[in-house]
């Protein structure tokens, strides 16, 4: 009876948190948004506009559910409900502090790249269902760049994980700080072990990563449909893409999982590559930083503050470039990031054969 409620509290926890870094996100996108654009964002409601997304979200809840006549009504209804399950699904295996993670399996990293993929099913529903010429447009457009951009990921992801020798999302952050099993070299001449720190994140012990995390970045942008990738949904061509036709709930629940991606990759990025929940502060001479800044709260502290400042990023690139042409996307991808993460994967397995011996 125990395991039952924890089974069902764990869910209700991360859904009450995506709904939560959704409605702050929001806000802060519109924020950032007028500062870039010199101006103030929401300032109506609410003090400084703080409850502009509340009362966003209360009217949407409370709009009535429109089909159109000519749509395929179960795909219709179906489409924001499987994509925002294959992202929050994505969730269940993410560490958010030492040990601290809905399901510690083998093959976490294998899991999240097998449900997260299921969003590219969802959103051509959505586009068929819709029976929308600009719906249909913006979800072949959508699957398009999100299947051209699995690929530069999953090199990325094979590359670190060359490296690490492990698919378990909570050994690869163990193994990025002063909690490591076995001795953690840096360039193959400082023991990080007890050092700990920045320095024993993955991307400064084996600093070709580095190169590897800006294309796992890059390409997870397009996954998000983040500009400048968001020609899936360029309302100045296709009004608002594959969600044309939703409103209500069902666009919110679309809204949710994109939001919900943008923290989910960052996350995921940060736990491979940015040394996961593992405090950036060393232990140098006598000051013991590292393990004064370290254990369970201030794990899922340093989660957090390393996964929001990806979110806003994220979120600065959106309103500082242009959008790509659907050509520019696919050369980028194909004819620049591939390659370079073929190399990458490359050097990933000398390293590992002649460093890490």
């Amino acid at each position: 009876m125990g395991e039952l409620i924890i089974h069902i509290i764990v869910p209700i926890v991360i859904f009450g948190f995506i709904a939560l870094f959704t409605l702050f996100a929001v806000y802060a996108e519109r924020k950032i948004a007028g500062f870039v654009q010199d101006r103030l964002g929401p300032m109506e409601t609410g003090k400084y506009g703080l409850l502009q997304t509340v009362a966003d979200i209360l009217k949407l809840i409370q709009k009535e559910f429109i089909t159109p006549s000519v749509a395929d009504k179960i795909l219709f209804a179906l489409a924001p409900i499987i994509i925002f399950i294959a992202v929050f699904i994505g969730f269940s295996v993410m560490p958010w502090g030492p040990d601290v993670l809905p399901a510690n399996t083998n093959t976490g990293l294998f899991f999240i790249m097998a449900v997260v993929a299921i969003d590219a099913i969802g959103i051509l529903m959505a586009g068929w269902g819709s029976n929308n010429k600009y719906s249909l447009l913006g979800s072949i457009r959508a699957i398009a760049q999100m299947v051209s951009y699995e690929i530069p990921v999953g090199l990325a992801l094979i590359s670190a994980v060359m490296i690490t020798q492990t698919l378990n999302l909570n050994d690869i952050a163990f193994n990025q700080g002063i909690w490591a099993n076995e001795d953690i070299y840096f360039l193959g001449i400082w023991n990080v072990t007890d050092i700990g720190g920045i320095l024993a994140w993955n991307i400064f012990q084996t600093p070709h990563l580095l190169v590897v995390y800006a294309i796992f970045f890059i390409a997870t942008l397009a996954e998000c449909n983040r500009a400048p990738f968001d020609i899936p949904e360029a309302e100045s061509e296709l009004i608002g893409g594959f969600h044309t036709e939703y409103g209500g709930i069902r666009f919110a629940f679309i809204f949710l999982a994109e939001y919900a991606m943008m923290f989910l990759v960052a996350m995921l990025g940060v736990v491979i590559f940015l040394g996961g929940w593992n405090t950036p502060l060393p232990n140098i001479g006598g000051l013991k930083l590292a393990d004064w800044t370290t254990g369970i709260y201030w794990g899922i502290f340093w989660t957090f503050v390393k996964s929001l400042t990806i979110v806003g990023i994220q979120m600065w690139i959106r309103w500082t470039l242009p959008r790509f042409r659907a050509d520019q996307l696919m050369n980028l991808c194909w004819k620049i990031m591939i390659p370079i993460a073929f190399v990458c994967m490359a050097i990933s397995g000398l390293w590992r054969i002649l460093v890490m011996v």
